[in-house]
């Protein structure tokens, strides 16, 4: 099967992650899992999605919508689907997305053996979240007034310590920043605003508390 390869994905494996300030550098973590990542990509491309480039990494879609990402993080490689709470999960892979999400799960992987001997069953998990997708179906979660864009997601991914920082403020603080950074119109102007803001919030520090103290 001849499988029709993104030119942004083969760069993402040789040079990195294009929105990690490691990219093209030995310190990115693409380099610890590129075999690892390599055979994810086939896995998912021999499952027939379209693949492309989002928040820098490789997005897998169907009929435009978000199925899996392929991601690297520092102690594993990963299949990470958008809507994972709505599978069935017989085989017991999945694991849920730290705290940031109520959807999105992953399945890790330290070596391609793991991904080689388990080919058939990860295609399986990809085939059923392309069927959910196809259906319309909507994972239920618990009443949120403002869902976390996903460039804050990605960041999440890419910064575990920044994750952590974050759900460490109080509700407030975090919705005023969900709230400030969904505003912009723009993924890059989402991403601007993160970028600035991430020190403010590994200080434990809210979006408006400089005004607060300033009053």
């Amino acid at each position: 099967m001849k499988l029709k390869l993104n030119a942004q994905v083969d760069k993402y494996l040789i040079d990195g992650c294009m929105r990690c300030k490691y990219g093209g550098t030995p310190q990115c973590k693409v380099n610890n899992w590129r075999p690892e990542l390599k055979t994810l990509r086939q896995i998912v491309l021999e499952c027939g999605l379209t693949e492309e480039v989002k928040w820098g990494v490789p997005c897998y879609t169907v009929e435009g919508k978000n199925v899996v990402m392929v991601s690297a993080f520092k102690d594993y490689a990963s299949l990470s689907f958008f809507k994972g709470a709505l599978l069935i999960d017989k085989n017991k892979m999945l694991s849920k997305h730290g705290e940031s999400s109520q959807s999105v799960r992953l399945i890790k992987f330290t070596t391609v053996d793991e991904i080689t001997q388990n080919q058939d069953v990860l295609k399986d998990y990809v085939l059923e979240a392309v069927k959910n997708e196809k259906s319309g179906k909507k994972v239920e979660t618990m009443k949120n007034p403002e869902p976390v864009p996903a460039e804050l997601l990605q960041a999440f991914e890419n910064d575990p310590a920044f994750e952590k920082a974050f759900y460490a403020l109080t509700p407030g603080r975090q919705r005023g920043y969900i709230i400030y950074f969904s505003q912009a119109k723009q993924s890059q102007t989402r991403i601007g605003r993160i970028e600035k803001y991430k020190e403010q919030i590994l200080n434990g520090v809210g979006l408006n508390d400089k005004y607060k103290r300033t009053s």
